[in-house]
């Protein structure tokens, strides 16, 4: 039973080719592509909308280098909104409850801000391993921490995202399973359960957008540190 909750996040074959594949290509033929016309339809001005708002909020807090960056980190947020989105429909797979992918785009971004910072300003970039005023004896504790948590910024990016759609995903398994386990034998129960399911379901969307905005804006926050 316990191999067969986890069986969901295997990442599925067909003719020897895998299909995480074509789930990562998917979600790109799903938008609309905006027109050359003056008047568009209400779906690409929504989208349009929703792009323009994003990229503002996402670059408030950057200078004018870090806004070469807008593109790439709209891009990396509506593609893992519509990736997570589209696991939370049944009998679909979430690429993004693999820590590979995650750590695939976790780790060349991580270290893109790093190269940057270490370019444009390296006395700032290194003054951020040692904190002002710190006494002398504490100095190499200090450089060793900091320098610790700077290399476990991009596991933390990655693990944060596959953990908690990983958990969700486990969640609405196990109390359907319940809910079907229950009808039979306890019918007023069963319909209990299934309200939690969909309220847990309602939970995982908001969790699924949310994560997604949480992966962008922390490495807005680290492109910050380094522009």
């Amino acid at each position: 039973m316990m191999t067969s909750f986890f069986d969901q996040f295997a990442s599925p074959y067909y003719l020897g080719i895998p299909l995480i594949s074509v789930a990562i290509a998917l979600p790109w033929v799903l938008y609309p592509t905006p027109t050359s016309r003056w008047i568009n339809n209400r779906l690409i001005t929504l989208q349009g909308w929703f792009i323009n708002r994003f990229t503002n909020q996402l670059m408030l807090p950057l200078n004018v280098g870090g806004h070469k960056w807008a593109l790439l980190l709209a891009s990396l947020m509506i593609f893992l909104i519509t990736i997570n989105m589209l696991g939370l429909l049944p009998y679909t797979f979430t690429p993004t409850t693999q820590l590979s992918l995650n750590m695939g785009f976790a780790v060349p971004l991580w270290l893109a801000t790093v190269i940057i910072g270490m370019r444009n300003q390296p006395t700032v970039a290194l003054g951020h391993l040692l904190p002002e005023g710190t006494p002398i004896p504490l100095i190499p504790v200090l450089i060793i921490i900091e320098t610790i948590s700077l290399f476990i910024r991009p596991l933390a990016l990655g693990v944060r995202l596959t953990a908690n759609l990983t958990a969700g995903h486990l969640l609405i398994q196990l109390i359907a399973t319940a809910v079907f386990v229950l009808l039979p034998m306890m019918p007023t129960v069963a319909i209990l359960t299934a309200t939690v399911l969909f309220l847990l379901t309602l939970l995982e969307v908001a969790v699924a957008m949310i994560q997604a905005y949480v992966f962008v804006l922390l490495l807005s926050l680290y492109l910050q540190e380094n522009v």
